[in-house]
């Protein structure tokens, strides 16, 4: 998946895009990882019931320059994106996927389109 101004979780039907006024603190407040290179990049279990499990995952990557950015969901082993929208057991991840895109839209991260 490439950086863009804006992204879709595979599966969606919502867009998101980077806040205008998003900044390094609220990001690393969120849980973002600056890498050396200025990228901030984000991981998150969406197992409803323990974040410690190997389950799906949320990955959120934002370029150093703060306009472009990606935003997936993987596999455990983070190789391979997965649509969670598809099938019925999935509801858990579903209501964890939203919940944490709930908080980084309350921090002013991201803005739905």
């Amino acid at each position: 998946m490439a950086y863009g101004t804006t992204a879709k979780i595979l599966g969606d039907t919502k867009t998101y895009k980077l806040s205008t006024n998003v900044k390094r603190f609220p990001l690393r407040d969120a849980g973002f990882i600056e890498s050396k290179g200025g990228k901030f990049q984000l991981e998150r279990s969406l197992d409803p019931y323990s974040p410690f499990n190997q389950g799906y995952k949320l990955k959120v990557a934002i370029q150093a320059d703060m306009k472009n950015f990606k935003m997936v969901t993987l596999t455990a082993n983070g190789m391979r994106e997965v649509n969670i929208f598809k099938g019925n057991d999935n509801q858990g991840n579903i209501e964890q996927l939203e919940f944490i895109i709930n908080d980084l839209k309350e921090r002013k991260i991201l803005e739905e389109v």
